[in-house]
């Protein structure tokens, strides 16, 4: 097998005009992410890696002792560590050096209320997935985006990888042919025994239906997989046909999901998301076949995509490497051969999501657009989790999703 070989690989594009140096950081508001949260201190650490955020408010927690333990912990000053969202936005909006962005990290069933809060309040919002519980409360959302001309990102951080961003490009010209078949998988084993009776904070919310939402596996993992099948492909799914099983007893929701999916101009796929697949770890995997190639990556080493033309041997395109095009080039902070993975793939979210708020901030054009999450891709997820659900509980039957939400 040739490493980045020349043939039948495509040749590298006009690099992108950079946006212009934002003036300042930009100030960030934190929801969530307290003392004991995973998720958080995963943002943070994204929002500082290219030097573009300060953290200097936050409602990290619903409890007030450990509202102001965290931000204590995160040296922010007294009055902005608020007890409330609701408070914390009122009182942001009204300071002369109010945040400039607030990045919800909490569990799914308060994304609603507090992304409504901040965006009334004129905050810029970075929102975790999936977007909310509903389809009529994600519609009320793109509606209430499109409106206030605020600036919605949701951290489908997968879709921030050099490697996506390379394969994106490639089926966007034609490297592959046109498109057949579609393979997303995401398989875990963390739930794979019932570690929500044992105190695994993660694990409770993850399986309660009041907090999760009608989906377990196919809501925390399953909207990474839909998202990315959707993103790289450039195609939406029009249809689906779901299978959903609960293996451990008693579990509410489901941990793993066999799904057929549709797709525009008569590409079919499946998606596959689980967690309780003993030995798996985070196994997210993307394969895409065309007529004239097929590329195969794998999250595990997120640095190399498997391009294989048709006819020819399979070749290893490396993030950083000859024969990466520009759209992972331009996004990749090592050199090749330095692991990058996936604090990166969040700080990429992080920093695409700055250029464009600060760019609105400033009264300069916005860059050209990167390839965002956005709150139609979140209205997307939600019709996709109520559609498995529905048809899951009609012997999988199919299932029509609509196509009419704009992707990134």
């Amino acid at each position: 097998m040739s490493r980045d070989s020349a043939s039948s690989t495509p040749r590298p594009t006009a690099a992108p005009v950079a946006a212009p140096p934002a003036r300042r950081r930009l100030r960030l508001g934190m929801v969530g992410g307290g003392q004991g949260a995973f998720i958080g201190a995963v943002h943070r650490i994204a929002a500082r890696l290219d030097d573009r955020y300060e953290l200097v408010a936050g409602a990290l927690s619903s409890d007030p002792e450990r509202a102001r333990a965290s931000g204590a912990e995160l040296f922010l000053a007294p009055d902005r560590c608020y007890t409330d969202f609701r408070a914390m936005a009122t009182a942001e909006a009204a300071r002369p050096d109010g945040i400039d962005v607030v990045a919800i990290v909490t569990p799914n069933h308060l994304h609603f209320p507090m992304v409504r809060a901040f965006l009334e309040a004129g905050i810029h919002v970075i929102c975790d997935k999936p977007l909310v519980h509903t389809v009529e409360e994600a519609e009320e959302l793109v509606a209430l985006v499109r409106r206030s001309g605020l600036v919605f990102v949701l951290t489908h951080n997968y879709s921030g990888y050099p490697m996506i961003r390379q394969a994106r490009a490639m089926v966007a010209e034609g490297v592959l042919g046109a498109l057949r078949v579609i393979q997303v998988e995401y398989a875990q084993d963390w739930l794979a025994t019932a570690v929500e009776r044992s105190g695994n904070k993660q694990a409770d919310w993850r399986t309660d239906p009041a907090r999760s939402g009608v989906g377990g596996s196919i809501g925390d993992i399953g909207t990474h997989a839909f998202h990315l099948a959707e993103f790289v492909s450039g195609l939406r799914c029009t249809a689906l046909a779901a299978d959903l099983q609960s293996f451990v007893p008693g579990r509410r929701l489901d941990d793993n999901a066999h799904i057929l999916m549709r797709y525009e101009s008569g590409v079919r796929g499946t998606l596959w998301a689980s967690q309780i697949c003993t030995g798996a770890t985070n196994g997210l995997r993307l394969r895409l076949f065309g007529e004239a190639g097929g590329l195969d990556w794998h999250q595990e080493q997120p640095n190399e995509l498997r391009f294989t033309p048709l006819g020819e041997p399979s070749r290893i395109i490396q993030r950083a490497g000859p024969q990466s095009l520009p759209a992972a080039t331009e996004i990749s902070r090592l050199p090749a051969g330095h692991p990058e993975g996936y604090l990166e793939g969040f700080a990429q979210i992080y920093r695409d999501a700055a250029d464009r708020i600060a760019a609105r901030l400033e009264g300069r054009p916005a860059p050209a657009e990167a390839p965002l999450p956005t709150v139609e891709d979140g209205l997307r997820g939600v019709r996709f989790m109520h559609a498995a659900v529905d048809s899951s509980r009609r012997d999988a039957a199919w299932v029509e999703l609509p196509v009419t939400e704009s992707l990134s």
